[in-house]
């Protein structure tokens, strides 16, 4: 009895167990980093080959190849170290192995041509491309143009059929297990129990079943479609340039290191002025709206004040005064008018004149002109919001108009002692905002340090910038780098070629015409513009420095 029964637990995890090592296994075709495939790719929609100088770059892409009718292909041309594409270039074709081969090409836009012409024989065709364009001309031979050979389109017949095969299978499995099982359990021995248990493991095990977990410690390589593991992966030319993704070749050059310093944007000396009202009154009228460019003098607003009784008093008696004055005025001239004949025409002239400007200083004072005031703009500039009405009461001293003139404005910044030293006359200066998305390099030191901030004892230092653009705004925050004056020789790539990856800094290396490659780089100085490199790329490897966020959503998503 004991026996029966240990063939019986020993056979019952046979069952469970064996399948699982013989999934291992798998089919057996597969392929490691380091062999080649001996099929083409799976659902492969096209042939493609390319060559490349120092000046351009050529990819041309076909489908399969008849031989003695006309064939279209597709040509690409860019440049070979910024990957711009290249149109309107004048481009003749010819194969040596069939001088009398006649090629017609038009052009599709985007660095993109269609070739027409027909190969007569089934082999491989060299295209000798000559090439005219904006780098001038040049002559690549592309290779290995395969007349002939057909594009492996993979089938769903063969899974299907072996799905059904499966599925048969162990359906005759299950019904035959049964049938034993319904007659051994007539038996109901502990030996018939036994053998049954070694029969289901031994027709589990003969089933053919394949893992896609297979091979997991197997190194293989980038060849497969879709492998996360792979730091390579594929993007057609068109989305290249559909996405403006730009490179730069590698190259040791002169970096300048430099110091960042935070600050502050102020409105220059002249670049803001407030408009206030000098006694109390109400808006007569608005002449200006809300960000309406005013010149120097131009009339903003008109206020009528509102006098009290001793303000009236002294407005009657300015006016009695202009009264007296004008009569005393005319008087004069009337004499002097009298004997011009024998008085100095000097004198008729300075009592006319006198009476003159009483009359009219009368006439202002008896019109109420006195009582309305006109507020005029200090400076050119924007007019900022505000919020009035016509009829509105102001009060005196009240800002009523804010204006800005921010074509040249100041940058205050917070200097510490550990960065005083670099802030000397002759140095370069650049302002960025916070986010980077603007800068200006047209900064001047406007001053040093004349007095200490009180909360976090650093230095007010100001500096002056063009600002033509109106880019920077009266209170940003922004950086101020200070360059050195010295420089280095190594490896500096533009800040717009780095991103991150799992929060670790990555560049983009193209490696052939659609082959691009993720390199995690570690980064040395940044001087606003450019990113020195410790390690993760070489001389002479061509890096993405426009698109890199693109090519990250399509690695990510591969």
């Amino acid at each position: 009895m004991k026996k029966n029964r240990v063939i019986y637990f020993i056979a019952i995890m046979g069952w469970l167990i064996l399948p699982n090592n013989l999934l291992a296994s798998g089919s057996g075709d597969h392929t490691h980093a380091n062999e080649e495939e001996a099929k083409p790719t799976a659902g492969q929609a096209y042939f493609s080959s390319e060559a490349s100088s120092d000046k351009y770059e050529l990819l041309i892409r076909y489908g399969h190849l008849h031989e003695g009718e006309t064939s279209t292909l597709t040509l690409f041309v860019s440049n070979y170290q910024s990957n711009q594409p290249i149109d309107k270039a004048n481009i003749k074709i010819s194969s040596p192995q069939d001088p009398n081969m006649e090629f017609k090409i038009t052009s599709m836009g985007e660095g993109a041509y269609e070739i027409s012409s027909s190969f007569k024989d089934k082999k491989d065709y060299t295209l000798n491309v000559q090439i005219v364009g904006s780098l001038g001309a040049d002559l690549i031979a592309v290779p290995h143009i395969e007349v002939g050979k057909e594009l492996f389109v993979a089938s769903n017949t063969d899974e299907s059929s072996d799905t059904l095969k499966l599925g048969l299978i162990m359906g005759f499995v299950l019904v035959l297990g049964v049938g034993i099982g319904m007659f051994m359990q007539r038996r109901n021995t502990q030996k018939a129990k036994a053998f049954f248990a070694a029969f289901l493991m031994l027709v589990n095990c003969l089933i053919p079943v394949s893992s896609t977990n297979a091979h997991g410690d197997d190194d293989h390589g980038a060849k497969s479609a879709g492998n996360n593991f792979s730091n390579s992966f594929l993007i057609p030319k068109e989305t290249q340039f559909l996405f403006d993704v730009y490179t730069e070749m590698v190259n040791k050059g002169s970096f300048v290191e430099s110091t960042k310093l935070f600050g502050t944007i102020l409105p220059s000396s002249g670049g803001q002025a407030l408009v206030s009202t000098p006694q109390n009154g109400r808006v007569a009228s608005l002449k200006v709206a809300v960000g309406q460019r005013v010149e120097t003098g131009q009339i903003l607003a008109t206020i009528e004040m509102n006098l009290d009784a001793s303000a009236n008093i002294n407005v009657l008696t300015e006016k009695n005064n202009l009264q007296a004055e004008v009569e005393r005025a005319k008087k004069d001239y009337d004499r002097l008018s009298a004997i011009q004949d024998i008085a100095a025409k000097r004198d008729v002239d300075e009592a006319k004149a006198r009476w003159q400007k009483a009359d009219a200083n009368l006439k202002l004072i008896a019109g109420g002109a006195g009582k309305v005031i006109s507020l005029r703009a200090p400076i050119g500039g924007i007019v900022s919001n505000f919020n009035l009405s016509v009829g509105s009461t102001v009060s005196s001293g009240q800002t009523l108009f804010t204006i800005n003139n921010l074509s040249s404005v100041y940058a205050e910044a917070q200097v510490f002692d550990k960065d005083a030293h670099y802030i000397v006359e002759g140095a370069k200066f650049s302002v960025e905002c916070a986010n980077d998305n603007h800068k200006t390099s047209e900064v001047k030191l406007l001053s040093l340090a004349q007095e200490i901030n009180n909360t976090n004892q650093s230095q007010r230092v100001l500096f002056e910038l063009n600002n033509p653009d109106h880019d920077f705004k009266i209170g940003e925050f922004v950086n101020i780098r200070v360059f050195s004056n010295q420089s280095s020789s190594l490896i500096a790539l533009p800040n717009s070629a780095f991103t991150e990856i799992n929060g670790k800094p990555v560049v983009f290396i193209k490696e052939s015409a659609e082959k691009y490659s993720v390199s995690y780089v570690q980064l040395g100085e940044n001087n606003g513009m450019y990113t020195s490199i410790v390690k993760g790329v070489e001389e002479g490897e061509r890096i993405v420095v426009n698109g890199s966020y693109q090519l990250k959503m399509i690695y990510l998503n591969q």
